[in-house]
């Protein structure tokens, strides 16, 4: 597919959990875009041979690539990412920061586990992580610049996961999201379902909020890449349910990576996109209407002001 990006230059742009799915079809249809589409690019994500991977990939199909070893569960390590970033932006060694995609995610049944900053592991990832890493770089981008959280239709599910059994979110105050659960937890997804479906109606929240408060320069949208089962999203989830998810994933009307990633990148980086912000819900290549959940001052302002709160700098527990 033809297309123009942005600006006739796509600057630089920094994506989190690149090392596999979604992320690392991202990264590497953007390494294969034409020179002069192709953005620099930064990638955050989980230490290993697989972060070494997609960057040797990306850097053999001609980008510009930083890796950033970054363990999400841990607050240190984001701010760590961050700063580094930032240090290789003031110096010129990669192009101005374009824009931020926020794509990794992760869910887990037991939400009794805490992130080593002791926060329930689900919210840790998906939303308390990108708060900060988006926060610490907020004045490192150049305009025009454009952020993208990676959403989901699970903050309120439509009828089709409904019929599947997929909850959707169950919300309360956020420092009680953050909050690991105790004692004991049935057996199944319910209870890491609803924690993810509530991680994501955050991320709608947060969209909307950070809008407000950054103003003109810097457009924030979210993406939904459309049912994608049997990525490694569940990977903490027994045997039986992968295998559901590998044989859902080859049904009709099921995204993958693959077909989802070049629609990632135009919302991104192309001209089509340039108009949308104030957290515009994308799903794939088309623009939607939220759903009323979606749009709340008043939990938007309380999310803002517990997120803070949150994020307060702490020592981090030991590593697990």
């Amino acid at each position: 597919m033809t297309t123009t990006t942005m600006a006739p230059d796509p600057g630089t742009m920094l994506i989190t959990g690149p090392t596999s799915g979604l992320g690392r079809a991202l990264a590497l249809e953007l390494a294969g875009r034409a020179p002069s589409e192709r953005p620099d690019l930064l990638l955050v994500g989980r230490p290993g041979d697989s972060l070494a991977e997609v960057g040797a990939a990306t850097r053999a199909a001609g980008a510009t690539v930083r890796e950033f070893p970054c363990d999400l569960s841990r607050l240190a390590d984001v701010r760590a990412a961050a700063t580094a970033a930032r240090d290789l932006l003031a110096t010129s060694a990669v192009r101005p920061l374009r824009a931020l995609v926020a794509n990794a995610g992760w869910m887990t049944p037991d939400t009794r586990v805490a992130s080593a900053d002791g926060h329930e592991l689900t919210f840790a990832i998906n939303y308390l992580a990108h708060a900060q890493l988006i926060g610490d770089l907020l004045d490192a981008f150049t305009p025009p610049a454009r952020i993208v959280l990676v959403g989901s239709n699970l903050y309120s599910p439509p009828r089709f996961a409904r019929l599947t059994g997929s909850p959707g979110p169950d919300w309360r105050d956020p420092l009680e999201l953050a909050r690991p659960a105790t004692g004991e937890q049935p057996p199944g997804f319910r209870a890491g379902g609803v924690a993810y479906a509530n991680a994501k109606l955050a991320l709608m929240y947060y969209a909307h909020e950070l809008q407000r408060r950054i103003g003109d320069g810097i457009n924030v949208t979210v993406f939904e890449p459309g049912i994608m089962p049997g990525t490694s999203l569940g990977r903490e989830f027994g045997p039986v349910l992968r295998a559901l998810g590998r044989v859902a994933a080859r049904l009709p009307g099921t995204a993958s990576p693959s077909t989802s990633a070049p629609a990632l990148a135009s919302l991104a980086l192309d001209d089509r996109w340039a108009h949308l912000r104030d957290g515009a819900f994308v799903v794939i290549d088309r623009e939607v209407e939220v759903a009323p959940i979606a749009h709340d001052r008043e939990r938007e302002a309380r999310l803002w002001e517990a997120t803070a709160e949150l994020l307060t700098e702490r020592p981090a527990a030991p590593a697990r």
